[in-house]
C-alpha cells in the first residue's frame, strides 16, 4: 500500500545532500524529548496517584466531603500547570540574553529541583511542599516548552523538522503511558502505605535527571549565534550539526540565508527586548500567525486530552468502569492506545501527509466519538453499548493523537522565520497553551459535576469548530524551509502549499541556470586570457 511503503520518505524544496539526515540532528530530538517525557510522566501519574487510598489517608483527603476533596486535588493538579506559565515567560529573557543551550539547561535544572522537594511532603509535613515542588517543576517544564521548539526549528533540516520535532511528542506519550502504569502497579503490587503513592513521586527524578545530563551535549543554535555576531562559533557549530566542510555548497546557501535574513532583521525589527513584540503587534500577517498558532494550542486543550489525561479515572467511571485498579487498569491502556498512535504519526503522518491534512481529517471523527459517549453516558444503557463507549474513546484518543496532539507545537516553531523574533512569538504560544491546561485541568472535575454527559458534547462541539478554522486559515507548512514560510500567508490556506513549493522548485532551477551560466562565462574569460596570453607571447 502506498499508505505505508515507506515511513522514512522525505519530501525536500530543494536538493539536499544525505550527509545533512545526519545522526546528530536525532540525537537533539532525543535528548529534548526527554523534557517531554517528564511532561508525559506527571500528567500520567498525578491522577492515579492522588486517587491512591493511601494518598487520601496520609493527607487526610479521606476525612473531608467530596467538594472538598476534589477542590484539593484540582489544586495539586493544576499549580504545576500554573507554573509552566509563569515559566513560559521566564525563559524568553533567559534565550534572548544567554541563547538556546542556556535556556535549556536552566530549565532542566529547575524542573530537577522542584522533583526533588515534592519528595518532602509527608502526613506530618503537610501538602506545602508538594504545591511548591510541583510550581517549580511546572516553571521548568514551561520554559522548556518554549525553547525546545524554537531550537529544533532553528536546527533541524527543513525536510525532516517535523520527524525531529515529533521526537518530542513521542517522549510526552512514553512519558504519560510510564505514569500511568506506575500507578497501576503501585495500586495491585504494594499495600496501602506510603510507600505506594512515595515511588511514582519519586521516579520523576529519573527524567529530570537524564535531561539535565542530556542538555549539556547539545550545541548552540547557529541561527541565535549568528544574531549575536559570533560568527566563526556559529559556522563550527553549523557544519557540525550538518556534517558537511565549510566549504560545502549547501553550508554556503544556508549561511548566506541566515546572514540574509539576519541583516533585513536588523533593519525591520531591531535588536531591543521588547522590539519582538513590537513588531508582532504592528505586523497583520505575524499577528495572523499568532491568532493561528495560538488558537491550535486552546483547541487541543479544548478538545478534552488535558481533563482526561489528569482525570482519567473520574472519566473511565463515568464511562462505567467500575474500581480504583480497573480505572487504571483502564487509564494504562488509554496511554499505549496514545504511544502507538504518536509512533504512527511520527513514521507515516507527519511528513508525507502534514499538518493540516491530518487535522481535517481527524477533527470529524473525533467529534463523532465524543458525541456518542456523551448520548450513552446520559442513558447509560451499559452491556455492550459500555464496551462501545470505552472502544469509542480509545478510537477518539487515536484520531485526537494522530492530528491536532503534536501539530501546534511544530507549526508554532515553523512558521516563523525571523530569529530576533521567534522566541517572543514562541514564548506567547507556550503561555496560552499552558493558560488553557491550567484553565481546564482546574475546572475539569466542576464541568464534571456539573455538565456530567454534557462535557462530552462541549468536547466534540469544538472538535467540529476546528474544521472550518483550519481549512480557511492554517496552511500546509510541511516540507517549506523556514525562508519560505512566509510566502504561504500570502495565499489562501487550502492552495498556499502547492503554490509556493511550485515557486521554490522554479527559482531552485533559475538558480541551477544562473550557476552554469556563470561557471561558462569564467570558463570562456579563462579561454580568452589563455589566448591573449599566448598571442604576446608570439609576438615577443
Amino acid at each position: 500500500m502506498k499508505f505505508i511503503s515507506n515511513p522514512l520518505k522525505i519530501t525536500e524544496d530543494r536538493s539536499t545532500p544525505s550527509e545533512v539526515y545526519n545522526w546528530k540532528v536525532y540525537i537533539f530530538g532525543l535528548i529534548l524529548g526527554l523534557s517531554s517525557l517528564e511532561i508525559g510522566y506527571d500528567s500520567g501519574f498525578i491522577g492515579g496517584s492522588v486517587a491512591l487510598d493511601s494518598f487520601r489517608r496520609d493527607f487526610k483527603l479521606d476525612e473531608m466531603s467530596s467538594s472538598d476533596s476534589s477542590f484539593i486535588i484540582s489544586n495539586i493538579v493544576s499549580v504545576f500547570h500554573a507554573g509552566c506559565f509563569f515559566g513560559s515567560i521566564f525563559s524568553y529573557p533567559l534565550t534572548f540574553n544567554y541563547g538556546r543551550k542556556i535556556g535549556l539547561i536552566g530549565s532542566s535544572i529547575i524542573m530537577a529541583i522542584g522533583a526533588i522537594i515534592m519528595l518532602i511532603s509527608s502526613k506530618d509535613r503537610g501538602l506545602g511542599p508538594m504545591y511548591v515542588g510541583r510550581t517549580l517543576t511546572g516553571l521548568g517544564v514551561g520554559a522548556s516548552t518554549s525553547i525546545v521548539p524554537v531550537y529544533l526549528a532553528e536546527c533541524s533540516p527543513g525536510p525532516i523538522r517535523g520527524r525531529i520535532s515529533s521526537m518530542y511528542e513521542i517522549g510526552w506519550r512514553i512519558g504519560d503511558t510510564v505514569g500511568f502504569f506506575i500507578s497501576y502497579g503501585v495500586d495491585s503490587t504494594i499495600s496501602s502505605s506510603t510507600k505506594q503513592w512515595f515511588i511514582p513521586f519519586s521516579i520523576q527524578l529519573i527524567p529530570a535527571g537524564l535531561y539535565l545530563i542530556g542538555v549539556f551535549y547539545l550545541r548552540e543554535s547557529p541561527r541565535w549565534l549568528y544574531s549575536q555576531d559570533r560568527q566563526s562559533e556559529a559556522l563550527k557549530n553549523l557544519t557540525w550539526m550538518r556534517n558537511l566542510d565549510s566549504n560545502h555548497e549547501y553550508i554556503k546557501w544556508e549561511i548566506s540565508n541566515i546572514k540574509s535574513e539576519l541583516e533585513y532583521e536588523k533593519t525591520h525589527t531591531g535588536q531591543g527586548f521588547f522590539d519582538p513584540f513590537l513588531k508582532i503587534l504592528k505586523s497583520k500577517i505575524l499577528l495572523r500567525k499568532l491568532f493561528i498558532s495560538c488558537s491550535l494550542y486552546i483547541l487541543q486543550n479544548l478538545y478534552g486530552i488535558q481533563s482526561i489525561n489528569y482525570f482519567s479515572p473520574v472519566f473511565f467511571k463515568q464511562i462505567g468502569v467500575k474500581g480504583t485498579n480497573s480505572s487504571l487498569f483502564s487509564t494504562g491502556m488509554f496511554g499505549i492506545v496514545k504511544l502507538i498512535a504518536t509512533l504512527f504519526w511520527s513514521l507515516f503522518i507527519v511528513e508525507q501527509y502534514g499538518r493540516r491534512t491530518t487535522v481535517l481529517t481527524c477533527a470529524p471523527i473525533c467529534a463523532i466519538c465524543f458525541y456518542y459517549i456523551g448520548g450513552y453516558v446520559k442513558f447509560n444503557s451499559g452491556g455492550a453499548s459500555a464496551k462501545a463507549a470505552l472502544g469509542m474513546l480509545y478510537i477518539w484518543t487515536f484520531f485526537f493523537i494522530v492530528s491536532l496532539s503534536g501539530t501546534p507545537y511544530i507549526f508554532s516553531a515553523e512558521i516563523i522565520s525571523d530569529t530576533t523574533i521567534r522566541g517572543g512569538f514562541q514564548v506567547i504560544n507556550s503561555m496560552f497553551l499552558w493558560l488553557s491546561v491550567f484553565l481546564m485541568t482546574r475546572f475539569t472535575t466542576n464541568m464534571i459535576e456539573s455538565m456530567s454527559y454534557g462535557i462530552f458534547f462541549f468536547f466534540a462541539t469544538w472538535a467540529v469548530l476546528t474544521i472550518p478554522f483550519v481549512y480557511f486559515l492554517m496552511p500546509e507548512t510541511r516540507g517549506i524551509s523556514l525562508e519560505y514560510m512566509d510566502r504561504l500567508f500570502q495565499y489562501k490556506a487550502w492552495k498556499a502549499h502547492k503554490l509556493v513549493l511550485n515557486e521554490i522548485q522554479e527559482e531552485s532551477k533559475l538558480d541551477q541556470f544562473e550557476r552554469l551560466y556563470e561557471i561558462e562565462a569564467n570558463e570562456k574569460n579563462n579561454s580568452n586570457y589563455i589566448e591573449t596570453k599566448s598571442d604576446e607571447t608570439a609576438k615577443l
